[in-house]
């Protein structure tokens, strides 16, 4: 591992990682600029930004425009191959250097590269072309089309210009980042997370290994930048030189990105989102009913050690305080037990540890199992807390009816677990209604249907630039 060492505030000598970049198929090294990791304030050492180099021009046409999608999604596949192989040197440095900046634990991120790769599957590839476009010829031809007037045109998936900001909570999405990227045939200018400056490349290192000319590789740049630096965002940020930012990430960066939009410079935000869980009364019928719903609440919490959006925040249950605090006892002892297997025993910050001693000290509101150690923690109420549990911690809500908990419903409701599943279909108009985007089985917040939309959208879709071609009138004959 490359690293360099300057002095903390101590006069210590600290270990500084470096993070190149990789620029339209060339990897680009140095050490010119030092950051601080977002979560753990460990140091790392980047080259300096070519703005020139990062931005093609609008006269270069887009290097994937004519390569037919069946070539592309036969190297993203090969590309998945070449992810998982223990012969892949990159990919093992990648992951030393993640760990070192990276909240989460060792195994946890060794997983999340094994679990991204296997989206590099032809099948799921396809799918999801096939569930966002009603006829994905169109992202490699001008596809015919008249109208019942008979005026003719030729509509077009067009190759866009992309700007990605990238999530430091989900190694993961670095993988479909590069997979949805190259399926639309886009020019990716990937900013990377401070958290994790060092998958993006590696996976294009990965890349350029099979085939460094291809117009995949030569599509592609990851740099990063510290989010909020007018000095490059004011350049980049434009439309002459891209067309949407896809966002994903914390309230901050979204707000940061939205002053730079304007006309002919569109937005696709993968904007925070909060995941609840819906517990209906039967899960009381029995001592083995209650084990599996508390069973399956917590691998919901748990998802990705409660990182991911997915993953459950609130849980609402229906039922008395003396079930409840049943269910929240069991609850308690599964999050602790995935949570001791998982190795990530970090705890709480200093924020949410006084938030949570205070809720302790309200016996008549709150009931609190577990301690703010980070091994696990479930708080009883009867209305949501006003903080954003996180770290293990689960918010039990007690309702006397889930008819209750859809007014807690919003626009940045993602994923709602329930239980019965036998209730689901009498809930899932309400919770449309509310703003929920998915509602799913409590215990599989985590997976989800190939090619099904994403925060209440297609987003390849969304993605590509739609263009027209009115070509008038069918000729009479």
């Amino acid at each position: 591992m490359n690293s360099l060492t300057i002095p903390d505030v101590s006069g210590k000598a600290e270990p500084v990682v470096s993070a190149p970049f990789f620029v339209r198929g060339k990897l680009v090294e140095g050490r010119d600029v030092t950051h601080r990791s977002r979560d753990l304030g460990v140091s790392f050492a980047t080259p300096r930004i070519d703005l020139d180099g990062v931005v093609p021009p609008r006269t270069e046409v887009p290097p994937l425009l004519n390569v037919p999608t069946a070539e592309i999604i036969d190297f993203l596949v090969e590309t998945g191959q070449r992810i998982v192989s223990p012969n892949n040197v990159v990919m093992q440095e990648c992951i030393d250097r993640m760990c070192s900046t990276h909240i989460l634990p060792r195994a946890v991120v060794e997983n999340q590269a094994r679990s991204a790769a296997a989206y590099l599957d032809k099948r799921k590839l396809m799918a999801e072309l096939e569930q966002n476009f009603p006829d994905p010829r169109a992202l490699d031809t001008w596809v015919p089309k008249q109208d019942y007037t008979g005026r003719k045109s030729f509509v077009r998936a067009f190759a866009p210009r992309l700007v990605h900001v990238l999530p430091g909570n989900s190694p993961g999405v670095a993988v479909k980042s590069i997979a949805q990227g190259a399926m639309v045939k886009a020019i990716n200018l990937f900013k990377m997370s401070s958290s994790d400056p060092f998958t993006m490349v590696a996976l294009l290192r990965t890349m350029a290994d099979i085939d460094p000319n291809h117009a995949i590789v030569k599509s592609m740049s990851a740099v990063y930048w510290r989010g909020g630096d007018n000095t490059i965002e004011a350049i980049l940020y434009r439309p002459q030189f891209f067309d949407k930012i896809v966002a994903w990430g914390g309230g901050d960066a979204i707000s940061n990105v939205i002053q730079y939009l304007g006309p002919g410079f569109q937005l696709v935000s993968f904007d925070p989102k909060t995941s609840i869980s819906l517990v209906g009364v039967e899960a009381f019928a029995s001592d083995a009913t209650l084990d599996l719903a508390a069973d399956l609440a917590s691998a919901d919490v748990m998802t990705l050690n409660q990182e991911a959006c997915v993953a459950s925040r609130f849980q609402f249950v229906e039922g008395s305080q003396q079930q409840v605090d049943r269910f929240c006892g069991k609850l308690h002892q599964r999050i602790a037990e995935r949570a001791a297997a998982s190795g990530d025993i970090r705890p709480l910050d200093m924020d949410l540890k006084e938030q949570v001693d205070a809720l302790m000290m309200l016996d008549d509101e709150y009931r609190v199992w577990g301690k703010s150690d980070g091994k696990g923690l479930v708080i009883r109420s009867n209305e949501p807390v006003d903080f954003h549990p996180i770290n293990k911690t689960a918010n039990v809500v007690r309702v006397d009816s889930l008819d209750d908990a859809t007014k807690y419903i919003n626009v940045a409701t993602q994923t709602v677990g329930f239980y019965p599943f036998n209730r689901m279909a009498d809930y899932r108009d309400r919770l449309a209604s509310g703003g929920a985007q998915r509602v799913v089985h409590l215990g599989e917040a985590g997976p989800s249907t190939i090619g099904n939309p994403h925060d209440a959208m297609y987003p390849l879709h969304r993605f590509v630039h739609w263009m027209a071609h009115e070509d008038g009138l069918a000729p009479q004959y």
